[in-house]
């Protein structure tokens, strides 16, 4: 992509930012509807929306019946009450935190925090939490990216490195952070992925840079008010995966069958077909990839997921694809209770690529071998899954943690 269109790309993101921070734009395509406390039915939305400078007014929750009218009372709460109150009410609005609008509207609680915070990043990301796949920290991350002055990498770096270096912070906090930065790089750069992952490539350690490809290929994939990448195609649903540099390729399959369920029409056979096809060091994290969309597509039912997973059993990657809907299962909602009863539901022979998973994402609350040790014998008696639960923790965590 020519510069001058990388730039075009970027200022209408950004003129997109000012107007959505002077109008009151309503989002589309969103019903809601009210059984007891509201909930919201989703439709399609951006799961990552563009978040403008939260501006605090007096819309209250009690008043709203559309999406816009709630994010804006859910931010008020974040900004005048602090965000873990509002990350609170979101949870139970949206479903216990397993509706996807719950995401959307985290991503509102976090830039209104920041505007709480003056703006001090640590500051922000330190008092929300991960409730609802870590929406709360996206959207700090990619407000705060948007200081940057230019879009050239060195420039974006040098404001990308200081936001999460902090390694005082949770695993779960330092996660959200470099995620969201990768988010906060794809907008800020246009969506031009190849200089958001020439940024992630500037970060100091493996572990940040990968998890900020995460956010980096999770972005790519938005259609965002009808901004669409580049780096799509309509007759390849692999692309990019396959033509990124190696040290990408992990992250790029770890979402790529967010992209390949609706170019085979959501068949879940022929999405498994495709992972089995893909380059041969990397068919793993592909059918990794197609268990995560189980989880979330199902709104993480245990024997739904165990039905779908077994879909990719004739493959041989049915734990692939336990050990990742556990893995989201736990990060949704912050801890491992629901992920243990998939992990009773599965097949014998992947129940411990179950409990695997599901420690890989519980170790990341906790600062302390100790702890970590403790939450995986809470959940099983068995020693051999709680053996799996701790050394899944191990293989998530950063090196200094």
């Amino acid at each position: 992509m020519l510069w001058g269109e990388r730039v075009r790309r970027r200022n209408a993101l950004l003129t997109l930012l000012v107007l959505f921070a002077l109008a009151d734009l309503a989002f589309a395509a969103i019903v809601m509807r009210t059984d007891g406390a509201s909930r919201a039915q989703a439709a399609p939305l951006p799961m990552h929306p563009i978040v403008g400078g939260f501006v605090p007014d007096e819309t209250r929750l009690s008043e709203c019946s559309d999406a816009r009218c709630f994010q804006q009372a859910l931010g008020n709460v974040s900004y005048r009450e602090g965000p873990k109150a509002a990350l609170a009410l979101a949870y139970k609005l949206y479903d216990g935190g397993g509706d996807p609008a719950c995401h959307r509207a985290a991503h509102y609680i976090g830039a209104a925090a920041l505007v709480r915070f003056d703006g001090n990043v640590p500051r922000a990301l330190a008092a929300g939490d991960s409730t609802c796949w870590s929406g709360y920290y996206h959207g700090i991350l990619e407000r705060a990216l948007l200081k940057a002055k230019s879009v050239r990498p060195a420039a974006l770096a040098a404001v990308a490195r200081p936001l999460c270096a902090d390694r005082s912070m949770r695993p779960i906090v330092l996660y959200g952070c470099v995620h969201g930065l990768g988010h906060g790089l794809m907008i800020a750069t246009g969506l031009n992925l190849p200089t958001a992952l020439d940024v992630c490539a500037r970060l100091g350690t493996w572990w940040d840079r990968d998890g900020c490809r995460g956010g980096v290929f999770m972005e790519n994939l938005s259609t965002a008010y009808g901004f669409r990448s580049a780096w799509l195609r309509d007759d390849d649903p692999v692309y990019p995966c396959s033509s990124v540099s190696r040290a990408a390729k992990r992250r790029c399959y770890l979402n790529v069958t967010s992209r390949i369920l609706p170019f085979v029409g959501d068949d879940w056979n022929r999405t498994a077909e495709t992972c089995a096809s893909v380059e041969r060091d990397f068919v793993d994290e592909c059918f990794q990839s197609f268990g995560r969309d189980v989880s979330t597509r199902s709104t993480r039912d245990p024997e739904t997921i165990a039905e779908l997973c077994a879909v990719t059993r004739p493959y041989r990657h049915e734990p692939d694809c336990v050990l990742a809907a556990a893995f989201d299962i736990t990060t949704n909602f912050s801890n491992g209770e629901q992920a243990r009863d998939l992990c009773g539901v599965v097949s014998a022979n992947v129940q411990a690529a179950c409990f695997y998973g599901l420690g890989s994402a519980l170790s990341r609350f906790r600062m302390t071998p100790e702890a970590r040790v403790a939450d995986c014998r809470a959940l099983t008696r068995r020693a051999a899954y709680v053996a799996a639960c701790v050394r899944g923790g191990v293989s998530s965590l950063p090196a200094s943690s």
